[in-house]
C-alpha cells in the first residue's frame, strides 16, 4: 500500500492523515498531475491516490479538483472542497490518534488561497503559511524534505515542527526570498488590461517565490498568468493561471479553460504544460480568454 500524492502543502497533509489512519509504511510516491494524465506513473493495486487525477489502477482515490471529476465508479471520496486533506480528514476522522483539526484548517486555507494581505506580505508572522512556502517543486524534486515534513507533522504541533533545524533554515530562506521576489516580479510582469502576465522563460532555472505575492503587487489585475520552461532544454512550457485573491472578479473557470490545453485544476487556479513550439499559439489564446473574462462554464 502506497500513498501517491503531489508535493504541495495539501499533498503533505493528505499523506500525514493517510499514514495515520491506514498505518501506511511504504514511502510516499510524489508525482505531478500531468504525470498521471500522461500515464507516466507506475500505479499499482493497493495505491491510495490523493490530490491528483483519478487512475483506475489504484484502489482508493480522494480529490477535490473541479476538472478531475469522473463518472467511473471508485472507492474513496470526491468533493469540490477547499482541500483534499479536508476530505480525507472527514472520511477517516474516527481512525486518527491525534487532533489534526488545526492542521486541516490550515490546508483548507492555504490550498484555497484564502489569505489576508498580511499573510502574503509577512508570512513569517503566520506559522502554517510560512511552512507551506518551504514546499517547492519548481526547480527540482525535494523528496527527502517532503517526507520529513510528513513525519514531523504526524508527531508534533506546528511550533515544534518549526524548531527543526532544517525547517528553520528553509523558513529563513523563504523570508529572505520573499523580499527579493517582489522586485523580481515587478521586473518580469506586464499588464494586459486586467490580466497580469509573469514570463519566466528567460531564466534557467526560474526563480521561485511566494506564489501569492503577485496579487498584492498588481491590485488592478483579477488574474495572473505565470509562464516558465519546465526543462533545461526548453522543450516544454508550464503555464499557471490563478485568480487574484484580493480582486476576485475573474469569471473564467481556470481549470476548465486549461483542460483544453492538456491541463486542469480548480475554478480559481490551474495549470497546463505543452510543447514549447505551441507557445506562440496557446499563450495568446489563454490571455485573450482571460481578457474577455467571460464565464466559460455554460
Amino acid at each position: 500500500m502506497r500513498i501517491v500524492t503531489r508535493p504541495d502543502f495539501d499533498g503533505v497533509v493528505c499523506a500525514v492523515l493517510l499514514c495515520e489512519a491506514l498505518d501506511v509504511k511504504e514511502p510516499v510516491k510524489w508525482v505531478e498531475p500531468s504525470e498521471i494524465q500522461r500515464g507516466l506513473v507506475d500505479i499499482r493495486q493497493g495505491d491510495i491516490i490523493t490530490n491528483l487525477p483519478y487512475d483506475e489502477r489504484g484502489t482508493l482515490w480522494f480529490d477535490h479538483h473541479y476538472t478531475n471529476r469522473t463518472d467511473k465508479p471508485f472507492q474513496g471520496s470526491f468533493q469540490i472542497a477547499p482541500s483534499a486533506a479536508g476530505i480525507i480528514y472527514r472520511h477517516y476522522q474516527d481512525r486518527l490518534h491525534r487532533d489534526y483539526h488545526e492542521l486541516v484548517q490550515a490546508a483548507d486555507k492555504i490550498d484555497a488561497a484564502d489569505l489576508t494581505l498580511d499573510e502574503v506580505l509577512r508570512p513569517e508572522k503566520h506559522d502554517y503559511v510560512l511552512l507551506s512556502l518551504t514546499i517547492s517543486k519548481d526547480i527540482q524534486p525535494d523528496v527527502s524534505y517532503w517526507n520529513k515534513l510528513v513525519d514531523l507533522l504526524r508527531k508534533f504541533e506546528i511550533q515544534k515542527v518549526l524548531e527543526d533545524a532544517e525547517v528553520k533554515q528553509r523558513c529563513q530562506a523563504v523570508i529572505e526570498q520573499n523580499a527579493r521576489y517582489a522586485d523580481f516580479l515587478k521586473d518580469n510582469t506586464r499588464l494586459v488590461q486586467h490580466v497580469s502576465v509573469t514570463d519566466l522563460r528567460a531564466f534557467d532555472p526560474p526563480p521561485v517565490g511566494n506564489r501569492f505575492l503577485v496579487y498584492s503587487l498588481y491590485p488592478e489585475a483579477v488574474v495572473n498568468v505565470r509562464i516558465r520552461y519546465e526543462d533545461p532544454r526548453q522543450e516544454t512550457i508550464t503555464l499557471n493561471v490563478g485568480h487574484s485573491i484580493f480582486n476576485p472578479h475573474c469569471n473564467v473557470n481556470a481549470g476548465l479553460m486549461l483542460s483544453r490545453y492538456g491541463g486542469g485544476g480548480h475554478r480559481a487556479a490551474g495549470a497546463c504544460r505543452f510543447p514549447a513550439h505551441k507557445g506562440d499559439e496557446y499563450i495568446p489564446q489563454i490571455i485573450d480568454i482571460l481578457v474577455k473574462n467571460e464565464n466559460n462554464e455554460n
